[in-house]
């Protein structure tokens, strides 16, 4: 399956609930989502009726949710659920935090972009290094003791410039610790369910894989 490259906003919509796809853009009166909080493809009031959904479906947007949130394809994110199964404790808590660990999430996290896909860009583009080694995988897993920072030469792009007055507002998870005079970050320990401040409700996703 194709990654989505159509408007993200209608996957807000699709969902029935903001998934901030578009960082603080999503926080302003522009954001489509305070303009038409209904599913793509329904016209105002006029919209179709539906009965109640099923206990799939329910799973089902779940877990479709929790991948558009951070930018995952059903492939990997089977292999993430996989290797949460694997894993002492309960499964939901482990899958969130493997998301929670990829450097694409870390990044956007310490505030130094401003949304998971711009990160995710950023990551790829060869701008992050991880303990001083470019690392261009978005997916790659940090641990704690893991330093995240701009790599040198990079940092004076207008971009960076700009990142440091907006890092400085951003509140980080303690989880890490950013700092802003050197566009980095540590990882201090593995993030835990508290601090995965997005709505979401991991036991239908594990519902959704064991069925």
């Amino acid at each position: 399956m194709a990654r989505y490259t159509g408007p993200v906003c209608k996957l807000c919509r699709r969902e029935n609930q903001k998934l901030f796809l578009k960082g603080d853009r999503c926080l302003s009166s522009k954001c489509p989502f305070e303009r038409h909080p209904y599913p793509p493809g329904d016209q105002g009031n006029n919209r179709r009726r539906r009965g109640k959904a099923s206990d799939f479906a329910i799973q089902l947007r779940e877990k479709q949710k929790v991948r558009r949130i951070y930018g995952v394809m059903e492939r990997q994110f089977r292999r993430y659920f996989a290797e949460a199964s694997r894993q002492k404790g309960k499964t939901g808590t482990a899958l969130l935090t493997l998301l929670e660990r990829r450097l694409d999430n870390v990044v956007y996290r310490l505030g130094l972009a401003d949304s998971r896909a711009q990160a995710r860009q950023l990551v790829r583009h060869g701008h992050i290094a991880v303990n001083s080694r470019k690392v261009n995988i978005p997916s790659y897993l940090v641990a704690p003791g893991d330093t995240i920072l701009v790599r040198e030469g990079h940092r004076q792009n207008g971009f960076f410039k700009l990142r440091e007055e907006i890092a400085a507002d951003k509140t980080v998870p303690d989880w890490l610790q950013l700092n802003i005079e050197s566009l980095s970050g540590v990882v201090l320990r593995l993030p835990e369910r508290e601090h995965v401040d997005i709505p979401i409700n991991e036991q239908l996703v594990v519902e959704y894989y064991s069925r």
